[in-house]
């Protein structure tokens, strides 16, 4: 004999919202990382947020009744609606003042699930109880005694499945993504643009650029930045300390005490501890006797 259970989720609209604007907290107050248990809930709450509710509430606002679609046919329009839906909601704020950022995209999603929601609510208390839509699920369970030994392995088999899967993905959230490795260093010119490099100097004047230094490590380093003109160093920058994922910029000057064609003017990155250059640039300068 088999147990069977009915579910009817009466307060679906209730269930999504609410998710929703816990969602909304956990962005606006918490301060938090990507791999925190926090971290984790912002992803939970926030797929289905984004791929889910938008399209299931207005499928619910455009069909309340209980024999307009078939389940299956409501699943599928929710997730497609939602990946149509965001994309234009998105869209429409690229052209006002607030612009696509995450606090005007998750505003204007809330405004829109709880909208349809409340269509979706007031279309429903327009039908008759049996005629409204309300997600049901029906499960038929067999009892474990009435099992064969080979079903009970199958049983203990799917169970053992289903968790080492929900462990998985539990895992791959919390586990920080480590890529690759690397630090950058550029030279801007004095407007803060790659243009504008000093180019032309005369004796002993300054020529100036803008050095700048960002940590992809994934770990805490400390740089050294080396002028160095005709193999003599002629300036030396740090220690600079910087996290993961941390920038740097300082305006770096340089001179020359006699004129040179072509001088290379180069720019050696070093972290703590190497022997050698980590990262290198060069400008090619033209200097002349003052008139």
């Amino acid at each position: 004999m088999a147990i069977h259970k009915k579910i009817s989720l009466s307060n679906d609209l209730i269930y999504i919202n609410l998710f929703s604007w816990i969602l909304a907290a956990i962005i606006f107050l918490s301060n938090f990382e990507d791999g925190s248990s926090i971290g984790v809930l912002r992803v939970i709450l926030g797929l289905p947020f984004v791929l889910f509710f938008p399209g299931y509430t207005l499928i619910a606002a455009l069909f309340p009744g209980r024999g307009d679609l078939e389940g299956i046919e409501r699943m599928a329009l929710s997730f497609g609606l939602s990946i149509a839906v965001v994309p234009l909601l998105g869209l429409g704020l690229n052209y006002t003042p607030w612009g696509i950022r995450l606090t005007p995209i998750l505003i204007t999603l809330l405004v829109f699930i709880a909208g349809t929601s409340a269509l979706a609510y007031y279309r429903r208390n327009k039908l008759p109880v049996e005629r409204r839509f309300y997600p049901t699920f029906e499960f038929n369970l067999p009892l474990l005694g009435e099992l064969s030994r080979i079903d009970k392995a199958l049983s203990v088999f799917l169970a053992a499945a289903i968790v080492f899967a929900l462990g998985s993905i539990v895992y791959v959230v919390v586990t920080p993504k480590v890529g690759e490795r690397f630090t950058e260093f550029y030279l801007l010119g004095t407007g803060g643009k790659a243009q504008g490099y000093p180019s032309e100097l005369a004796v002993n004047e300054k020529g100036r650029v803008i050095a700048g230094i960002v940590n992809h490590e994934y770990s805490y380093q400390k740089y050294y930045v080396r002028v160095v003109m005709d193999k003599f160093l002629k300036k030396q920058l740090g220690p600079i300390e910087l996290a993961h994922e941390e920038r740097w910029e300082e305006t770096v000057d340089f001179s020359a005490v006699r004129p040179r064609k072509n001088l290379k003017v180069k720019f050696l990155l070093y972290r703590e501890g190497d022997q050698k250059p980590y990262r290198s640039l060069h400008l090619w300068v033209n200097v002349h006797q003052k008139k």
